[in-house]
Parts: structure tokens; sequence; C-alpha cells
């Protein structure tokens, strides 16, 4: 995989360089509410621009159903991303018409333009081979090089992230290089002990990387809503809680699997729970009650870890080497239920561990509750591709890269 320094080293200057970013970022309205993912791509846009080359930056924003929608339009990112660079950032209204062919035609050498949302075209998500291709033209012909930039996305076979690199000569930036190097280290050289810290609603999305992680990990803690799956599985009630039944013999037989190879599964010990979830736009007080995983009231769900189980899990991340943590403790964005995922973040910072937050949930998490980034070991622009590496996948936007 060629790097963006040997990119550079060829030189750039008076070329024009298709980045394809990550710029999913959460707004509310027009305002942008976490910044932290036009942020991870600065060093390679700032890189590119200085080395006099005219940058397009590409990326996606949220679901549209192939058509432009303002609700999802780039213009507060391209906005965001010029504040941050200190210069002006040109905006294109399109992704492959006019307005984005003359944006990009105006470019002088070190300037920066943003086209609009990629999904706004049929062609980015097409599952149609030669829909997807056609697109892939018509943004090659916006450029001379392409930079894969955009770690979220490369667990995607979308036209900007699969096939359009096969169209220009090819790199990895500074933010792809650097996340491969991490999911490197916890897959091939992992320092011992190593736990994993997994969480979020649904136990399905985790399964292929708890499976894989088997093979890996000394210990695996679960928390969030698919927790009370595994609890449901260990012959507990969950009351109202959110369940996956039918994945409950997958989850015994993982249990079963860890006992053998002598890994350690820790699961809740106590959990908050309460008769209705809570409203997250009013954060009005929700008075959960903290209870053992064996009384859990029927009618009543749980929506955070309670505070043994806060312990327990401080406990077991104390004496790590290596932590990977994806998805958080409970309903984070409600303050009544925040102090689980705070403990976990809390637990990581204290720890000498090298720590990796695996994009997502977890990464707004650290933010949200106020964690200084820098205190952990890496923080990843993208779960489901994390997760997904962890799994072993091959991840469509990373094998484009590949020479």
């Amino acid at each position: 995989m060629k790097t963006i320094d040997q990119l550079l080293a060829e030189g750039v200057a008076g070329k024009r360089v298709f980045v394809r970013a990550d710029l999913n970022v959460p707004l509310d309205g027009t305002a942008i509410t976490d910044d932290g993912r036009i942020r991870a791509v600065l060093p390679t846009v700032a890189k590119l621009a200085e080395a006099g080359a005219r940058v397009v930056v590409a990326s996606h924003l949220g679901r549209p159903k192939g058509a432009p929608d303002p609700a999802f339009s780039l213009a507060p990112a391209a906005a965001r991303l010029g504040e941050l660079l200190g210069t002006e950032v040109a905006f294109a209204a399109d992704t492959v018409g006019d307005s984005a062919r003359a944006v990009v035609a105006g470019l002088a050498d070190g300037q920066v333009a943003v086209i609009e949302n990629l999904r706004f075209n049929p062609g980015e998500t097409s599952k149609d081979d030669a829909e997807r291709a056609a697109f892939a033209d018509q943004l090659a012909s916006l450029a001379d090089l392409y930079v894969g930039d955009g770690f979220g996305a490369v667990h995607r076979k979308h036209a900007s992230v699969y096939d359009l690199p096969a169209r220009l000569p090819h790199a990895a930036g500074y933010l792809i290089a650097g996340e491969v190097g991490v999911l490197k280290k916890l897959t091939e050289d992992a320092k011992r002990p190593y736990a994993v810290v997994l969480g979020g609603a649904k136990v399905s999305d985790k399964l292929g990387v708890i499976d894989h992680l088997l093979e890996k990990a000394d210990r695996i803690l679960i928390g969030g809503g698919m927790a009370y799956t595994f609890l449901k599985a260990q012959g507990h009630e969950v009351g109202a809680s959110l369940l996956q039944e039918d994945q409950i013999p997958v989850v015994r037989e993982y249990l079963e699997r860890a006992g053998k190879k002598g890994v350690e599964f820790v699961l809740p010990v106590d959990v908050l729970v309460a008769a209705a979830f809570p409203d997250l736009k009013t954060k009005a007080p929700a008075h959960p009650t903290a209870v053992a995983v064996d009384a859990i009231p029927a009618g009543q769900m749980g929506l955070d870890i309670g505070p043994e189980s806060r312990k327990l899990y401080a406990s077991k991340l104390a004496d790590t080497a290596t932590v990977f943590w994806n998805g958080p403790m409970g309903v984070f964005e409600h303050p009544d239920y925040a102090e689980g995922t705070k403990a976990v973040a809390q637990a990581l910072v204290d720890s000498p561990a090298f720590t990796v937050v695996g994009g997502g949930d977890s990464a707004a998490a650290v933010r949200t509750l106020g964690f200084d980034e820098n205190a952990f070991g890496h923080i990843s622009t993208g779960g489901g591709a994390s997760l997904e590496y962890l799994e072993g996948k091959t991840l469509p936007g990373l094998a484009a890269l590949e020479d």
C-alpha cells in the first residue's frame, strides 16, 4: 500500500488530488455537534495543500436516498474544514455536475474544495457494478491522483471507496495508515493481558468480532443492551430489557468456548433499571433503580451497568496491557445512564495499557462525557470498519489501495 509520503515525494504540485475523507459528522440542523472526523483528515488535506496540490475532498454524510437532500448537505462540514485549515474552502453544490466541474477547474495550487454528499448520487452505493463504475468514471474525471483517507467507509464497496482507486494512481492518507497500524497491533501483536470491552444495543452486531477475539483476547467485558442476551443465556430474567432471543444459542456456545479456552467473560452483576426509556431531548430525570442481575423486575428495562459492575469492570481493566473498547455500557446520552460508560472510559484513562477506542458511539461518548482524547492510545474514526477488521474480514476500501 503506497503511503501519502511516497505520493508527496513523487510530486503533487499542480495536480488535482481526490481525497476520499469521512466527514460524516453528527448535525443538529446545520450545526456540527462533533467535528472529530473533520479534524482526523486535517493532516492529509493540509499536507497536500502545502505541497501545492489542488485538493478535492469528498465524503458521504448520513443516509440520503440517492438524491439531493438539504438535511444531509456537506456544506457545514466544508465550512468547518475551512475554519480548521485557516483558509477558504470552495464548495460544490453537486457531486459530478456543472458545479463540481467548475469549482475543481477554478482551484489554484494549494487550494481546497469539497464536493457535495457522494450519496446524493445513486451510483455511489449501488450494488450494480456497472452503475457504480459509471459514477466512479465521472469522479475520476475530476482528479489526477487519489488518496483514500475515509477509514469509516473502507468496509463499504462503494464507488468512491472501492471503484475509484482503480482508475487513478492511489495512496493511503495519514488517517488510514494510522488506523491500520493500530489494528494490526490488536490482531497481530497485542501485548497481554488483552481485554476487549463490547457494548451497544445488539449482540448480533458484535457476534463476528466476539467469535474472532475468542482466539486472541484474555478477557471480554460485555455491557450495553447486548448484555441482556448474555444474562438471559445464563438463566436470568431480564424484564423488558433489550433482548435478542434468537441469538441465545450462539451466545451460550461462545460462553462455553470461552470457558474451554480460558478466556474470561465478564458480565454485569448489577444494572440500572426503569419502567421506560429516558427522554433524550429534555434529559428529564429518570430516577433509575440499581438491582442485581438476578432481580430485574418484570416490566422494567436495564439501561446501564450498576455501581458494583462499574467497580468490577474497572478492576478487570486495571492490570491490562492492551484494551480495545467498542460500544457504550448504557444510554450514555442521558446523564442518569452515563456513569457505566464514564467508568469504562475512566478505567482506560487510568490504565497503563495501550488503549483503543473503537469508533462509533464509543468515540462520541468519550467526547460527549468530556474526556481528553489524548488520554487514550487511539480513538478510531470508524466503528464498523474497526469491528470488521478485527473479525478478519477483507475491507474493500483497503484492498483497493493495495498496489
